[in-house]
C-alpha cells in the first residue's frame, strides 16, 4: 500500500478545505515546491494534487505551479481538477504529471473516460467523490444521483485501473475514512483504489491495508501533525 501526500492548489496557494466547501479554504504551506521536497523527503513516491480553481470553473491557472513542481523537485504527480476533455488531458500529460484524474467530467460524459483510457491507458484516474452514496460533481457542488458502486463498476468496465474514492463529509475532518464504503468497492471492483477522505492515524493506515486498498491519500493530518508521513509510509508498506 501507497501513501500518496496531497497538495490542494487554489490560486496558486496550497490550501485545505472541509467537507469540499470553497469557502472553508485556508493556506496551510508556504509554497508547492518546499512542500513538495519534504514530502519526497518523508519518501513519498507519488504526489497527490488537486487543482481547486479548476474542479470549479475549468480554468487551468495552477498548472504553472504544477509544473514547477514537477520540474524543480523531480516528484512524480497526479493531478484532478477541471479536466474535461482530450485537450485538458493531452495538456496535463504535456507538464510531466504521472497520472491524470479525471472526475466530474466520468459523470457527464463516460465515453470520455473510455477514449482517455485507450488512448493512455494506466495514466488515467476516475476520481469518484460521493456524499451519503451517490456521486458529486462540480467541485462536489452538484449531486449526480448515481450510486458510487454502480458507477465504479462502469468505470472498471472502460478499463480504468485506478479509482480514487472521497467520502465528502470525512474530508478535512480528520475522523477517518469511510471503511464500510470503502469495503463496498473494493468487493465490487478488481481495479486499484485509493482512499482519500479522513485519513488520519496510524491505525486508519493499517485497517485501510488490511481491507486491501492500494493506497491512500494523505493532506490535512499531514499538515497539522496529527499523522507523521513518514511513519505513515512505513506503516503503509
Amino acid at each position: 500500500m501507497k501513501i500518496l501526500p496531497a497538495i490542494d492548489l487554489k490560486d496558486g496557494q496550497c490550501v485545505r478545505l472541509q467537507k469540499g466547501d470553497y469557502g472553508t479554504a485556508h493556506k496551510v504551506a508556504e509554497d508547492a515546491v518546499q512542500t513538495a521536497r519534504g514530502f519526497l523527503a518523508a519518501g513519498a513516491d507519488l504526489i497527490h494534487m488537486v487543482d481547486l480553481d479548476g474542479a470549479k470553473d475549468g480554468s487551468h491557472a495552477n498548472y504553472d505551479v504544477v509544473k514547477r513542481v514537477i520540474e524543480q523537485t523531480g516528484a512524480a504527480v497526479e493531478l484532478g481538477g477541471g479536466i474535461r476533455t482530450m485537450a485538458d488531458v493531452d495538456a496535463v500529460l504535456a507538464l510531466g504529471v504521472s497520472r491524470v484524474i479525471i472526475g466530474s467530467a466520468a459523470v457527464r460524459n463516460p465515453e470520455f473516460v473510455r477514449e482517455a483510457v485507450q488512448k493512455y491507458g494506466e495514466k488515467i484516474a476516475v476520481g469518484i467523490d460521493a456524499r451519503s452514496g451517490t456521486v458529486r460533481t462540480d467541485g462536489w457542488l452538484s449531486d449526480s444521483g448515481e450510486d458510487y458502486i454502480s458507477f465504479a463498476k462502469k468505470m472498471a468496465d472502460f478499463g480504468v485501473q485506478t479509482i480514487i474514492f472521497t467520502d465528502i463529509d470525512k474530508d478535512g475532518m480528520l475522523e477517518g475514512p469511510n471503511f464500510d464504503q470503502l469495503g463496498a468497492l473494493r468487493q465490487a471492483v478488481s481495479c486499484a483504489i485509493v482512499a482519500s477522505g479522513g485519513v488520519t492515524t496510524l491505525e486508519d493506515i493499517r485497517r485501510l491495508r488490511e481491507a486491501g486498498i492500494d493506497a491512500a491519500i494523505a493532506g490535512k493530518a499531514v499538515y497539522t501533525g496529527a499523522l507523521d508521513l513518514a511513519a505513515a509510509i512505513k506503516e503503509a508498506e
